[in-house]
């Protein structure tokens, strides 16, 4: 008992500034990496206050970069954290606060999307998936250009409960573009509805729970961040594979714009696409002059209940892919063109 209350009580020794530590090893900010650097340690501490309670609990800490929400965890009580960061530039900066906190940091020179977070942690740490979540936390201030394709990994993640997820329903911390926070959260008819509020709300309880100015990054992006808070839902609310729940939500947002029965269609091979159509919103009761936007959780349940049964019926259904066809097409029509330029050629 005595260790744990040492671990909470554990504060990092006076250390360089993050401005400093930029100085040091002249770090600067890579645009086309999409890197943002938070200095102002009031807020990477209000980040982390807003991950929960971190007392002896093993975080995991995606994109550290110099180290501002890094130095914010490990003043939460952590009984250990681990980076994982693919710039090398960064790693002396973060040595320095691992030398600094024996025993406490863990860094991982690697990339985020192929890193094996299952096998990090102690094997105790994982519960059932119905109980509390574990004591293992995800906190990260991702680059723009990695967030989207890794908060969608990491859901097909949750579906499988798989890596992260192999501990129980971990719950994450995660910084993103002020619009793609809004697009995670955003309720149905709501003008941000989209594909992955959808893929994010069928998975997870989703909120946005803090809004960054732009101005408290180095160098000032363009657009504010929103910081989201996830923990999976101990039933997903739509009982189907992810691979399939994501093609039906991907092709009702094809046009976002148009009634929903036009996105929906391209589930289906033209020679049927008209009555296929018409069968799956018949069957799953919805409205095909609904937009994509409007299509609540239940719908998209629906549709992907009776999109299920009719690919088990058609098994080659389900593997169909309408930019195949369309690329098909164009090739045997350049492929006639090509033909008759040539009987043209012969008559000459």
């Amino acid at each position: 008992m005595a260790a744990s209350g040492k671990l909470s009580t554990f504060r990092l020794p006076p250390l360089p500034s993050i401005r400093e530590i930029i100085k040091l090893f002249r770090l600067q900010a890579l645009k086309q990496l999409s890197q943002n650097f938070l200095l102002d340690l009031r807020l990477t501490d209000k980040i982390v206050k807003k991950a929960g309670n971190l007392t002896n609990a093993y975080v995991y800490e995606v994109g550290p970069g110099p180290g501002g929400i890094t130095r914010s965890i490990l003043n939460a009580g952590v009984a250990e954290l681990l980076v994982v960061e693919k710039d090398s530039r960064f790693i002396p900066g973060l040595q320095m606060l691992s030398d600094a906190a024996p025993g406490k940091l863990r860094i991982v020179h690697g990339d985020v999307l192929t890193f094996k977070i299952e096998k990090a942690f102690p094997v105790s740490l994982r519960r059932q998936w119905e109980d509390d979540p574990p004591d293992v936390r995800i906190i990260g201030n991702l680059p723009f250009s990695v967030s989207t394709p890794l908060i969608v990994q990491w859901l097909e993640n949750v579906s499988q409960r798989n890596g992260p997820f192999t501990y129980g329903r971990t719950p994450m911390t995660l910084t993103f573009q002020k619009e793609v926070a809004e697009r995670l959260t955003a309720s149905t008819g709501s003008k941000q509805r989209s594909r992955l509020s959808i893929m994010a709300q069928y998975l997870c309880h989703v909120e946005h729970i803090l809004t960054i100015p732009g101005r408290a990054f180095i160098p000032k992006p363009e657009v504010d961040v929103g910081l989201v808070h996830f923990v999976p839902l101990t039933e997903p609310r739509i009982q189907q594979p992810f691979p399939l729940v994501e093609k039906v939500v991907q092709r009702a947002f094809q046009f976002r714009r148009k009634y929903c029965y036009r996105g929906l269609g391209m589930l289906f091979p033209e020679a049927q696409r008209l009555d296929s159509t018409r069968a799956l919103l018949q069957r799953a009761e919805v409205d095909p002059k609904l937009r994509p936007g409007q299509l609540s959780i239940p719908h998209f349940r629906s549709l992907c209940d009776v999109y299920r049964d009719m690919c088990d019926q058609d098994p080659q259904l389900f593997g169909y892919n309408f930019r195949e066809e369309l690329k098909q097409k164009k090739s045997q029509k350049q492929a006639r063109e090509d033909e008759g330029g040539q009987q043209d050629g012969d008559h000459l």
